[in-house]
C-alpha cells in the first residue's frame, strides 16, 4: 500500500481507540419474564455471574426494582457479554400484596415470587353450573 492510505488506516485506527475509551462500561440491562401461577407473580431475571451479594430488591408501589453487578473478567482480551452496574425498573402486571417479595438465585436465574393482591381461584369445568351442596 502507499504511503496517504496507511497514514488514513492508522488516524482511523487511533480515533476508533479513542472512542471506545471514551465510552467506557456501558450497564446492561438483565433479560426479565413475568409468569404467573394463580396465587403469585413471580418474576424472572437472567442474571448469570453476578454474586448474590450485590443483589438489592426494591418494591414501590406498581414498581419493583432489582439492581446488581456483574464484575468484568481479569484479563479479557475480547468480551461480549456485559459487565458492571444493571438496574431494572419493572410495572407489576397486576396488584401485589407490598412487601411480600420473596427470592432465590438458581443457575443464574433471579426468580422473585410475589404474593397477588387478588389471586386468581381456578375452578374446575365440571364443577360450573353445579348447585352448592348443602352439609
Amino acid at each position: 500500500m502507499n504511503e496517504p492510505v496507511l497514514a488514513r488506516l492508522h488516524h482511523l485506527m487511533t480515533l476508533r481507540e479513542e472512542v471506545e475509551t471514551l465510552a467506557g462500561p456501558v450497564p446492561w440491562s438483565p433479560a426479565a419474564d413475568w409468569t404467573d401461577d394463580d396465587a403469585h407473580l413471580c418474576l424472572h431475571l437472567d442474571v448469570p455471574g453476578v454474586d448474590a451479594g450485590s443483589l438489592e430488591v426494591h418494591e414501590d408501589g406498581d414498581t419493583v426494582t432489582v439492581a446488581g453487578q456483574r464484575p468484568a473478567p481479569e484479563r479479557l482480551r475480547r468480551g461480549e457479554r456485559p459487565s458492571g452496574v444493571f438496574r431494572r425498573t419493572l410495572s407489576f402486571p397486576e396488584a401485589v400484596r407490598p412487601q411480600s417479595g420473596q427470592a432465590s438465585l438458581v443457575h443464574g436465574v433471579l426468580t422473585i415470587r410475589f404474593e397477588k393482591r387478588h389471586p386468581t381461584i381456578s375452578v374446575p369445568s365440571s364443577d360450573l353450573g353445579r348447585a352448592p351442596q348443602e352439609e
